[in-house]
């Protein structure tokens, strides 16, 4: 055990876009220990930061005391608390003549050629994000349709405003975002949208990036298979292969919105320290991220951290609370298993399985791609058949969405010999008994 590990660390500093596994990381944190941490907002406001080169503003990540490649960090999500006061969202258009090849990744000047330049702001509105060095207009996206939420003070839902609030909030963005003091983004309220009024939606905050790090540099919202194959190719310095993708990724950018307070998640190692990492928390969500964003917020997260040494998983694994769970892969209730037993007496069966939900996540460029990931790695991992694992799903369980295009959940209900072998009993026993 290192004499510097701590069983509590704070976490109030980020990345600048990219998940680079040969920078320093914070911690070590203890096996068992715990994280807390302030994360910034996802998405809108990075996403109109040119010196920001990931499409988020994530976590620096953290040394996990213990973890080495080819283990397994298990995430308990103690607490997810938002605390930003309003936000802005919608979906987005590129605009082109402002990126090298994405939008997302690498913001070029249109003015002075800068890439990824410094920015000023001046104003509200979509042109208020200016070159710091040209004063050229230099947002990479625009919005398509956008709307500016407040939410209430007891945290249960958000509305959206009028033109004249927007705007008002658009005044002093960072205030109203409750931007953390360390995060350099532009408050995506300066952009005051309002195509959508007085529309009601209620909150279940969650976490959209929460992972280890991938091994080797990686802009943060790319870290998946859907996002992560603008990568292959690409004309910026992150340019990667399809082979270097499926290597070196460990889908920590998954917008799924059972990742929240209560779930557990078991995520891959690929590098020393496993580089715990998390942020793009939103205030609420529906399958699919279907806009393509939702309601970026800051906020503070607990979590607590365990190894799990030789899983061996090749992408993320969650338990979801029982109630995110689809009904087919609900643990039986007693009355249920008795009413299997007579049947299973009527019909000659010696055994039943005893069997408990889990979840795999998997990612690709399309949600065909990520569902024949998510049964792969499902399959993989328990030693069986892709076809065996596709009748469980069906039968007792569920393909749900996590982001559309591609990013996906194959739950269902595992035989409890297949999770002892493969160690993980004890973690569905624990969520699910």
């Amino acid at each position: 055990m290192s004499e510097n590990a701590v069983d509590t660390l704070l976490v109030n500093r980020y990345v600048n876009g990219v998940l680079d596994p040969d920078k320093e990381m914070l911690g070590p944190v203890k096996d068992g220990g715990h994280i807390i941490a302030h994360t910034a907002p996802g998405c809108w406001g990075p996403m109109i930061t040119p010196c920001i080169r990931g499409g988020h503003e994530v976590t620096q990540p953290v040394h996990v005391e213990g973890a080495e490649p080819g283990d397994a960090i298990v995430i308990r999500i103690k607490s997810v608390e938002v605390t930003s006061l309003a936000t802005a969202s919608g979906n987005d258009k590129p605009i082109e003549g402002r990126f090298l090849g994405d939008p997302f990744v690498a913001v070029k000047c249109p003015g002075c050629g800068t890439l990824y330049p410094e920015t000023i702001i001046q104003g509200v509105g979509s042109g208020a994000i200016r070159c710091a060095n040209c004063g050229e207009d230099v947002s990479p996206f625009e919005f398509t349709h956008g709307y500016t939420m407040t939410f209430s003070d007891k945290g249960d839902v958000g509305i959206t405003v009028s033109k004249q609030a927007a705007e008002t909030i658009a005044q002093d963005g960072k205030e109203y975002m409750k931007t953390p003091e360390h995060s350099v983004q532009n408050p995506v309220v300066t952009f005051a949208p309002h195509d959508l009024v007085g529309t009601i939606a209620r909150m279940r905050p969650f976490l959209g990036q929460l992972g280890t790090t991938p091994s080797r540099p990686t802009p943060d919202s790319h870290n998946a298979g859907d996002f992560g194959s603008f990568l292959v190719g690409a004309p910026h310095e992150y340019t990667s292969t399809q082979e270097e993708l499926e290597t070196h990724r460990t889908d920590g950018h998954m917008d799924i919105s059972r990742v929240r307070a209560g779930a557990v998640l078991v995520c891959p190692v690929k590098v020393k320290g496993g580089g715990v990492y998390l942020g793009d928390m939103h205030a609420m969500q529906g399958d699919g991220e279907i806009a393509g964003h939702t309601s970026d917020v800051s906020g503070i997260s607990h979590l607590q951290v365990h190894v799990l040494k030789g899983l061996g998983n090749a992408g993320p694994i969650l338990f979801p609370n029982v109630e995110d769970l689809p009904y087919t892969a609900k643990p039986f209730t007693e009355a249920e298993k008795a009413s299997a037993q007579k049947l299973a007496e009527r019909f000659g069966v010696e055994k039943l399985e005893d069997s408990w939900p889990i979840s795999f996540v998997g990612s690709g460029p399309t949600l065909n791609d990520a569902t024949e990931n998510g049964l792969q790695r499902a399959a993989d991992l328990f030693g069986v058949t892709v076809p065996e694992i596709m009748n469980r799903a069906t039968v007792t369980g569920s393909i749900e969405i996590g982001r559309h295009p591609g990013v996906v959940t194959v739950t269902f209900l595992a035989p409890e010999s297949y999770l002892k072998e493969a160690g993980l009993f004890d973690l569905a026993k624990a969520q699910y008994g």
